[in-house]
């Protein structure tokens, strides 16, 4: 019998994955520390398909919940991006984008119901032309108030993931203290605490994402000066910030998909066009 022991290179490899897509990333590679990606000279990173073992990874309930998931993945798929805890948040999206399109292609299928009509309608979603806007998107990083020149960035996806966790336990506390059969007072006291620590939770986002306070000629980065200004100084400084961070957020934010309805639907009762939220919940987006 034939010894079949191989040495050498793998005779599969000429089978890998190859690229399927280039991502040019809506940070353009800013806000990364350093070791956190490898850019290439265009500026253009290699998107691989998933793997089967990458598909399961979305299935998987509280890798899901705490970002695992969405980091392996990447790892997977953008070997460039070495530590996708690291990566600004306004690239989470487009990343996820590409990932998709190398992995079930350009089109993705939405069915929802039409309003009034009790029908269910689906239409093929352009991923494309998703991704081609969040390329063209521009991060306003600065912003002046009160003579003073305020330099930020964007959370990272594990202070993303961390924000997002808190703000969820703490609603889930609410919830229950709301349907428990704690006295008034009681109630009053544990809705007290979850506000307190909501609060303190957006706090420290606003502060963490503030890189530097310029005010003359002196330039204030330290965390613990910036928090104390936050926490004793004017609320309009408070309130510029979050406006512009806010602002900028939007600029990311997807457009409802705009359907038009037949003339049975509308005859059943449906308007003559409705809106239909796009989310990226990898849940599903990945299905």
């Amino acid at each position: 019998m034939p010894d079949i022991k191989q040495s050498g290179p793998n005779p599969l490899q000429k089978y890998f994955r190859q690229p399927k897509i280039y991502l040019s990333l809506p940070s353009k590679g800013h806000w990364y520390p350093e070791g956190a990606i490898e850019m290439t000279e265009n500026g253009e990173l290699p998107v691989y398909a998933m793997t089967a073992k990458d598909e399961l990874a979305f299935k998987t309930p509280d890798a899901l919940l705490n970002g695992q998931s969405v980091v392996d993945v990447v790892k997977s798929c953008v070997p460039n991006i070495k530590d996708p805890w690291l990566m600004p948040s306004i690239d989470v999206d487009a990343i996820l984008i590409a990932i998709r399109i190398a992995t079930y292609g350009e089109k993705m299928e939405i069915e929802t119901r039409v309003p009034t009509a009790a029908t269910m309608r689906k239409f093929d979603l352009d991923l494309r032309m998703l991704l081609d806007k969040y390329q063209g998107i521009e991060y306003d990083n600065l912003v002046e108030i009160n003579g003073m020149k305020i330099t930020l960035r964007p959370q990272n996806y594990r202070e993303f993931t961390r924000t997002a966790i808190k703000t969820f336990e703490e609603q889930r506390i609410a919830e229950t203290v709301s349907n428990s059969e704690l006295s008034d007072g009681e109630k009053l006291d544990r809705f007290s605490e979850s506000f307190n620590k909501l609060t303190q939770v957006t706090i420290d986002m606003v502060v963490h994402g503030i890189v530097q306070i310029q005010v003359d000629d002196q330039v204030v980065v330290d965390q613990d000066h910036i928090m104390e200004f936050i926490t004793k100084g004017d609320k309009d400084f408070y309130a510029g910030i979050t406006a512009h961070m806010e602002a900028q957020k939007k600029k990311y934010d997807v457009e409802p998909f705009k359907v038009e309805t037949t003339a049975e639907e509308q005859e059943a009762g449906a308007p003559k066009t409705f809106d239909v939220p796009i989310t990226f919940d990898q849940s599903n987006f990945f299905g």
